[in-house]
């Protein structure tokens, strides 16, 4: 990849994302633009899946900014409630739910369910689009195994990451270091192979 620093917009308004994006893709020559830069705050998210809500971010933001655009769409799926909440995972409590609002609302449609029996993942799909009109956008998906504890541990993270158990950890995503969760969670995983695909598409340029 050439040494200039390659400029890419972020769609989201989520701080959380925001850093690890910053941090997983620190030594690819890539500066990370938060969407908000170029006026965009959100667009509605009236996909079905995960991917038609990354392709929905991420040509607004690339409309907007004329730049290439980086947009994941991500959530939790849980097992017991049929792989809720989904896509609706950062509204699921609500259109303005806080994460607490959100883990307690989870948790108690997890009441009474066994500890074996509350196996979960997050997921992530990412898009990178070259420009707001590329009919072939990049994308790349990470998923990360786990499962729900009955309260919430840790103050690292956001979302559910208190009350998502990692069992190699043996700890739950919130308990982890930032570097930790950077190198095991659904969002890296997905971010790798997507820094890999740029890398080699840049370099036959």
């Amino acid at each position: 990849m050439s040494s200039d620093i390659r400029q890419i917009v972020l769609a989201t308004s989520n701080h959380g994302k925001l850093a690890e994006f910053q941090y997983l893709l620190s030594n690819h020559n890539i500066k990370i633009l938060p969407q908000k830069q170029f006026g965009v705050m959100g667009v509605e998210e009236t996909g079905r899946t995960f991917i038609e809500n990354a392709i929905l971010k991420a040509r607004a933001a690339a409309e907007a900014s004329g730049l290439p655009v980086i947009a994941d769409d991500s959530g939790l799926e849980v097992d017991a409630l049929n792989g809720a909440p989904g896509i609706y995972s950062s509204r699921y409590a609500g259109n303005n739910a806080s994460d607490t609002d959100n883990i307690e609302k989870l948790l108690k449609a997890l009441e009474g369910v066994a500890i074996a029996e509350r196996t979960a993942r997050f997921q992530c799909l990412l898009v990178y689009l070259h420009h707001a009109d590329d009919p072939t956008p990049v994308i790349c998906q990470g998923s990360w195994e786990g499962s729900i504890t009955e309260a919430p541990r840790g103050n690292h993270g956001f979302g559910y990451d208190p009350v998502f158990f990692v069992p190699n950890m043996r700890s739950t995503s919130a308990e982890l270091t930032p570097e930790q969760k950077n190198g095991l969670s659904h969002r890296a995983m997905a971010m790798r192979q997507l820094a890999e695909k740029l890398t080699d598409a840049w370099r036959s340029t």
